[in-house]
């Protein structure tokens, strides 16, 4: 019986996926295993051990303040005393609830007792400074050693215990591990030869049909939408082909109605806002009789809005292109260091305006190789960084520029000390429209394409282009072309 490609495939996938849940339910047992020692490890041995340092410390600390106490006579000490204590004991609870049931009982009731022979001794000690009575010092604190001695030897054992556990369940942790990659590797090997023989026995009659419909999404990568392709089996390919071929007419269908929108565009709105400029400057001009100096100042600012509205429809004309890949770039042999200085001086003006510091770091000739690029857009897209940057920066600020090299690409950056972007603009800061909050007041509005404009090209470029930035510290904008 011959079996269909998906058949073959699906007969296939029940094996590989039979093969896997057996590494599943291994892995699965093997973790639950895992899982359990982990748990001790962390919520017995390692608390304990934790508990054990806190002992110590509570100890410790009751010791320095009942000596204090009976040098001084300090009652203030004797608080600090009675909190030591219930620490001590608190702890000890803790310890007692979360301990083993074997040996480590007895040499926990071992240290209580004799951690209660301490609080004795230092108690009644306390009592004696209090009413002012003799007694011999000497010997009280021969005691109060031994017995202090005593209890810091049964938790030092009591830690020497518990972290014998840990390493015997790490080892154990290690042993399980250990065979579970064993059987793992076993099992994927399994599974692997049994893929490779699939692969094998379905490539004569899929390879060939699949290789055509390769090819046949290279042309329409290129951008021929021929619905030519004739695959007549296997079934599954050939429904394949037909869609392919439903898909290339729609897409020639689309390429034509993009043309049309762009005829459309420059036709439906760049020649009427022309004229509409025209006609703004003739009655400006008082072509059209004499204007009084208010109408001359409101067709001053139509103008100008006229003006910025044909720069929008240009921009978005033209981004429109590079997001299609319509645009053409003429790359040649450019040196990036040479081409930031000339922005540069072109922004001087505005910087000294500002009265910004810009300080540059080009890196050395020997270091930055040339790269392939288009002039203009490059310089359009640094252009969109250092103005933004200018914009952005207030009076007394610093620009820092750097272009350096990575390894694998040429990188440039620009440092403002401006207001910084939200970690919200700062993910979509690169979308059309798109433009952020807190800009400096009186600032001029920019139509939110430049930073878009700079990720298309440099994207064209091969490149990529990212921002960091943090609100109140400045940003950083900075794109790498590969070498």
């Amino acid at each position: 019986m011959r079996l269909s490609i998906f058949s073959r495939i699906f007969a296939g996938y029940i094996a590989v996926i039979l093969i896997f849940g057996g590494i599943t339910a291994y892995s699965v047992h093997a973790l639950h295993q895992l899982n359990g020692e982990v748990n001790i490890l962390f919520n017995r041995d390692e608390r304990i051990i934790e508990f054990k340092d806190k002992l110590v410390d509570s100890l410790l600390s009751q010791v320095r303040s009942a000596r204090k106490f009976v040098i001084t006579g300090d009652v203030a000490l004797l608080e600090q005393v009675t909190t030591g204590q219930r620490d001590f004991e608190r702890y000890m609870d803790r310890v007692s609830s979360i301990a083993d049931a074997g040996e480590d009982r007895e040499l926990l009731a071992r240290i209580e007792s004799r951690y209660a022979e301490y609080t004795s001794l230092v108690n009644k000690e306390i009592e004696l400074v209090r009413t002012k009575r003799s007694y011999d010092k000497k010997s009280y604190r021969q005691r109060e050693d031994q017995a202090v001695e005593r209890v810091m030897g049964d938790l030092k054992r009591l830690e020497i215990y518990y972290r014998q556990d840990v390493q015997q369940r790490l080892t154990g942790i290690r042993e399980t591990t250990g065979a579970a990659q064993r059987m793992s590797f076993t099992l994927f090997s399994a599974a692997l030869l049994l893929v490779i023989i699939g692969v094998f026995m379905n490539t004569r009659g899929i390879t060939k049909p699949l290789r055509i419909l390769v090819d046949k999404t290279k042309e329409i990568s290129r951008g021929v939408f021929k619905g030519d392709l004739a695959i007549a089996s296997p079934l599954e390919v050939s429904e394949l082909a037909g869609a392919v071929n439903r898909m290339c007419e729609k897409l020639k269908e689309v390429d034509t109605m993009k043309s049309g929108f762009f005829a459309t565009m420059s036709h439906e709105l760049r020649t009427p806002l022309a004229s509409i400029k025209q006609g703004i400057t003739l009655l400006r001009d008082y072509v059209a009789g004499p204007v009084t100096e208010k109408q001359k100042r409101l067709f001053t600012i139509l103008s100008e809005e006229t003006n910025r509205l044909i720069e929008l429809v240009n921009s978005v004309l033209e981004l429109s292109k590079m997001e299609a890949g319509m645009m053409s770039f003429t790359l040649k042999e450019e040196n990036l260091p040479f081409l930031v200085r000339g922005v540069l001086r072109e922004m001087t003006p505005l910087v000294e305006a500002k009265k910004v510091r810009m300080e540059t770091d080009l890196g050395d000739e020997r270091e930055i190789p040339s790269l392939k690029l288009d002039r203009e857009r490059i310089l359009q897209a640094i252009r969109n960084l250092v103005g933004n940057a200018v914009k952005f920066t207030p009076e007394n600020g610093s620009i820092v520029v750097r272009v350096y090299n990575t390894g694998t690409a040429v990188a440039f950056s620009i440092k403002d000390t401006g207001p910084g972007v939200s970690r919200e603009d700062l993910e979509t800061i690169f979308e059309k429209f798109h433009q952020v909050r807190g800009q400096p007041p009186g600032s001029p509005k920019g139509t939110g394409l430049g930073l878009a404009f700079v990720k298309n090209i440099i994207t064209a470029h091969g490149g990529t282009a990212w921002a960091e930035s943090e609100e109140g510290k400045g940003s950083t904008f900075i794109f790498s072309l590969p070498l």
